[in-house]
């Protein structure tokens, strides 16, 4: 369902979704209390997505051209609470604005990190670099390169799980909050992985090994609308 009044609006381009099983029980005490981790078939994910944050206004505003536009990578688990909301939660945010970083984990109490960051196109192929600045590990980096192929015309169970995600959850006032988002569906297209040079999942605290990725995708992206945040019995925070 569509939200009405949007507390944010943006457009999440080129996105380069990685994936890797994990076991629930080794990735549940990373998540908020509130929450287990989700799975399908027993099994859960811990997932690389980076991609380019397009134009992000607040409140129904014109997205700003500048700030509001930069390269994010984000590693991510996923999560359902006690009233069936699946969603993720971000153990790390990677952006390259300085201004959305501060706003991020001040307004939001998000794990957002300032990096030297940059995404470039070359036909077919999409690179993804990252370098931590400021806080956290400095020296976590990431270096993602893939080759964009078909469009996907149904995504497979495991890719629609991985994907058709509708909110985020994560701690808010002493509980677990959960943060709506509303887009199209996803235009998803397979992808190869080329490199895959990171420590951002480690950084955050997920166990190794975890082998080689069981998912990788691409999308050209979509417009994203935000909600507010709901209290853990469903009602939006004031």
């Amino acid at each position: 369902m569509a939200l009405k009044w949007p507390l944010l609006t943006q457009q999440w381009l080129d996105l380069a979704f990685v994936h890797w099983a994990v076991d629930p029980a080794d990735v549940a005490g990373l998540l908020p209390a509130g929450t287990v981790p989700d799975t399908l078939d027993g099994v859960s994910y811990v997932g690389l997505v980076a991609f380019r944050m397009h134009r992000v206004g607040w409140l129904g505003s014109p997205g700003v051209p500048y700030l509001g536009t930069f390269p994010e990578t984000n590693v991510r688990l996923y999560s359902v609470d006690a009233h069936g909301r699946r969603g993720v939660v971000f153990r790390s945010m990677d952006a390259s604005r300085l201004v959305p970083v501060l706003m991020g984990r001040a307004g939001f109490r998000l794990p957002y990190v300032w990096s030297r960051m940059a995404v470039r196109t070359d036909g077919d192929l999409v690179s993804y670099t990252s370098s931590r600045r400021w806080p956290g590990s400095r020296g976590a980096y990431s270096r993602v390169v893939l080759r964009k192929g078909e469009r996907l015309v149904e995504p497979t169970r495991l890719e629609h799980f991985l994907t058709a995600r509708w909110g985020m959850h994560n701690a808010f006032l002493g509980d677990v909050g959960f943060l709506p988002n509303h887009h199209p569906r996803w235009p998803l297209h397979r992808a190869e992985l080329i490199t895959c040079e990171e420590n951002l999942v480690a950084a955050a605290g997920i166990p190794a090994p975890l082998g080689e990725p069981v998912s990788v995708l691409y999308s050209p992206g979509v417009p994203v609308r935000l909600g507010r945040p709901a209290r853990p019995g469903g009602i939006p925070t004031p």
